[in-house]
């Protein structure tokens, strides 16, 4: 009769038993994929780190990596468990740093932001966020949506914005979409290519500027030639960067397949003049994605309401 108390009892006490550093020592080796490079940033010694986490697989009586020689990597059962292991940790940082902090310190919120909202979407949050408050400061982490994703579910950024629902890795996070977003060709002002009528068929002649392999961006690229059935450039440049993308394409004969709002100014300023392709690709799903484990602060729906408001006027076509 009382073998289901025992049970629950015996639960209590593995969890009870689960404490803070095993948390962190897990955390850490999952975000460097390597003992020797999470016990340089803990500065622990090697057979330390190793008895913590062979500590915690016989708590939680699961195995949470596989050992190799190319490092360390998540079981099914440590992804699962770093979908909580990473807010509750981040959860309870903050909470000590408010209780430190005084009431006149800084509000902060960590963004991960994609390319394709780099130009238009994010700055235009961030303005209205910094005339709502004050003392606001917006942390900004950029990358590919897989790095952004992954610190998302370890609970070191808040929110990331941008065009991600192609990943495998947003799996079991929340996706809210925001608006539609079509890529485009663009080149300098004065550019051969504006001389040929035929043109843009003859791409293969000239430079790419292209996302890089594998992000979700990449994919709507490569469709974007499918679709008007052009030949690709083997030489290329391949970047997230829309600072250095912007400045090749200006001094050079380069052709840049581009999210439509990381040229939309450039465009209208003329300084770079889109390819007529007959028609534009019809565009991915921009939006903001979160982690349902993670508690939502203040800051983060704040980020939350601007972004809203902005993609709903994208959507109404009155921005920018």
């Amino acid at each position: 009769m009382d073998s289901l108390p025992r049970r629950q009892s015996a639960r209590l006490n593995i969890d009870n038993r689960i404490k803070f550093r095993h948390l962190v020592c897990f955390l850490e080796v999952a975000r460097q994929g390597s003992l020797a490079r999470a016990c340089d940033k803990l500065a622990i010694s090697q057979p330390a780190l190793s008895k913590t986490l062979k500590e915690l697989e016989s708590l939680l009586d699961a195995r949470l990596f596989e050992r190799g020689k190319k490092g360390s990597t998540l079981t099914e059962a440590g992804v699962a468990f770093m979908r909580y292991a990473g807010p509750s940790v981040q959860s309870l940082r903050e909470g000590v740093n408010s209780l430190r902090s005084g009431v006149h310190e800084p509000i902060a919120v960590k963004l991960g932001v994609l390319s394709t909202v780099e130009s238009l979407l994010v700055p235009e949050m961030v303005r209205r966020l910094h005339e709502r408050h004050p003392a606001l400061v917006v942390s900004v982490v950029t990358g590919p949506s897989a790095y952004l994703l992954s610190q998302l579910r370890l609970g070191e950024l808040d929110l990331v914005v941008g065009r991600m629902t192609d990943s495998p890795l947003i799996l079991g996070l929340a996706f809210e979409h925001l608006y539609s977003e079509s890529m485009t060709l663009v080149v300098r002002t004065g550019h051969p290519v504006l001389a040929d009528p035929v043109g843009h068929k003859n791409l293969e002649s000239y430079p790419l500027v292209l996302p890089l392999a594998g992000t979700t961006i990449r994919k709507f690229a490569d469709s974007l030639f499918v679709q008007h059935g052009i030949t690709p450039s083997h030489q290329r440049l391949e970047t997230l960067s829309i600072a250095l993308s912007r400045r090749y394409v200006q001094c050079s004969q380069a052709i840049w397949v581009a999210p439509f709002d990381a040229v939309r100014q450039d465009l209208r300023q003329g300084d770079l003049v889109e390819l007529d392709l007959g028609m534009r690709e019809p565009g991915g799903s921009v939006g903001l994605c979160t982690n349902p484990a993670l508690p939502v602060t203040p800051a983060a729906q704040w980020c939350v309401d601007a972004l809203r408001e902005v993609g709903q006027e994208c959507r109404e076509g009155n921005y920018p």
